[in-house]
């Protein structure tokens, strides 16, 4: 994990809210900690919904780059996923998600925890590739 005065995790998020859900219980370790997993997990559902909505249909997860933790979640924290699109391509879009968390019992304080891209490919009901239609006008 980066050290926290390494980054600025206080910055405004980039780009749009794709989720908002809360940090539970079943998602932690013993220490209160949430899994990396769980997070990865959520951060890709984001960027599935994004994915979805400028493909025009199913997306599939092709692969996950520069996925990096700044910050533990903990149980309570309210997860906010933003994403971005960075890049259209013919079959492929790929966007980068920064997780931010509202620390509830922090007055809300809103602090950047983890941030990846994430690549997806357009994909027909036989689940092959299929062009990424234009942006619309």
């Amino acid at each position: 994990m980066v050290k926290a005065s390494a980054i600025d995790t206080t910055a405004e998020p980039r780009g749009e809210l794709a989720l908002r859900t809360l940090a539970m219980p079943a998602d932690a370790n013993p220490n209160g900690d949430i899994f990396g997993g769980w997070l990865m997990a959520q951060m890709d559902i984001a960027g599935g919904i994004t994915a979805f909505s400028r493909a025009g249909g199913r997306v599939a997860t092709v692969a996950v780059n520069g996925f990096t933790f700044h910050l533990p979640v903990q149980v309570g924290d309210v997860l906010c996923c933003y994403a971005d699109i960075i890049k259209v391509g013919k079959t492929s879009i790929t966007i980068r998600v920064e997780a931010w968390v509202l620390r509830q019992r922090e007055k809300k304080r809103r602090e950047k925890v983890t941030e990846g891209i994430f690549t997806f490919v357009a994909i027909d009901d036989h689940r092959n590739k299929r062009p990424v239609p234009p942006e619309d006008m």
